[in-house]
């Protein structure tokens, strides 16, 4: 997918976004005025009502301040192209690596991380899809054993994606699974292997215990797994999505994040706090349901389209 494709897909799918944030700076800046502090205390109530988060906010006002003074241009019809310089800023330029790449390690093991309902199930399949459309052999671990559906609704993802899927009783150990899962794997030659997870309230220790035995457990196949480990957070769920990656983060190694959701939600600015609080990647999107629709996260993209006509 071509770059304008990704900022016109997306445009689409950050509408409520872009009417939360910069459809509503534009109707601010078109008032008539100066960039004044009145007009910044305003920009900052718009940024904080989509979860732009009070840190962000605070820096993005600030060198929008710094900029305004700087260039003798106060003209409001400036603040939102001055916003979107410094959201680039943010950021910086550089392109991303490809998230779907993998190492030489086989098999490479992807775990998945997140509370209930943040969509991880859907992530492993729309992931598990794209692999084997790639020509690589797949396996799946049911590693959720404690929620009654989970083994059904990941195995109609499996069946989809054309992946193999490891699976034991529901109450089954779920490092037993995982380890399983990672030998089966290296003995039939597969080459991606993706561990589901139980999602029980992040603020539980015992979750986080069970989810750092996962990880120790499939060592013992391969000190170096898991060579991914990936936490899905809704972004309709805002601000408690940035404590989702502090508090996984700091337990079980989180190396990126995966922001589902984002096609139904106003609170998308959540990106925005993560990339400036967190020393974490946002990797992948989710912006539909269809198996296609998990995309690498293109920050240059998600800015044009943040600020598309």
């Amino acid at each position: 997918m071509g770059f304008l494709e990704r900022v016109q897909r997306l445009r689409e799918s950050l509408g409520r976004t872009r009417e939360g944030i910069v459809a509503r700076v534009a109707r601010l800046a078109t008032g008539g005025g100066a960039i004044d502090e009145e007009m910044l205390g305003k920009l900052d109530e718009i940024l904080l009502g989509a979860d732009v988060g009070a840190q962000t906010s605070q820096d993005l006002i600030a060198a929008i301040r710094k900029r305004v003074k700087e260039e003798g241009a106060p003209d409001g019809a400036r603040l939102v192209p001055l916003l979107k310089d410094e959201i680039t800023r943010i950021w910086g330029r550089d392109a991303a690596p490809d998230p779907f790449t993998i190492g030489e390690a086989r098999p490479w093991v992807i775990m998945l991380v997140g509370i209930n309902g943040a969509g991880k199930t859907t992530t492993i399949g729309k992931l598990a899809a794209y692999h084997v459309r790639e020509g690589r052999r797949v396996t799946i671990a049911a590693a959720d054993t404690f929620r009654a559906a989970a083994n059904e609704q990941i195995a109609v993802w499996a069946e989809r994606a054309g992946a193999e899927l490891i699976r034991q009783k529901q109450g089954a150990d779920p490092a037993a699974v995982a380890f399983d899962a990672v030998r089966a794997a290296s003995a039939r030659g597969a080459d991606v292997v993706i561990i589901d997870t139980a999602g029980r309230l992040h603020t539980k220790v015992n979750l986080m215990e069970e989810l750092r035995k996962i990880r120790r457990v499939i060592q013992k196949q391969d000190p170096a797994a898991p060579h991914e480990v990936l936490l899905v957070i809704d972004a309709s769920t805002g601000q408690n999505g940035l404590q989702q990656a502090r508090q996984f983060g700091a337990s079980v190694g989180v190396t990126g994040l995966v922001l589902t959701k984002l096609d139904g939600t106003a609170r998308g600015g959540i990106v925005l706090a993560i990339a400036r609080e967190m020393d974490l990647p946002v990797k992948f999107i989710g912006v539909g349901e269809g198996i296609d629709d998990l995309q690498p996260f293109d920050r240059n993209a998600f800015v044009e389209a943040l600020f598309a006509p």
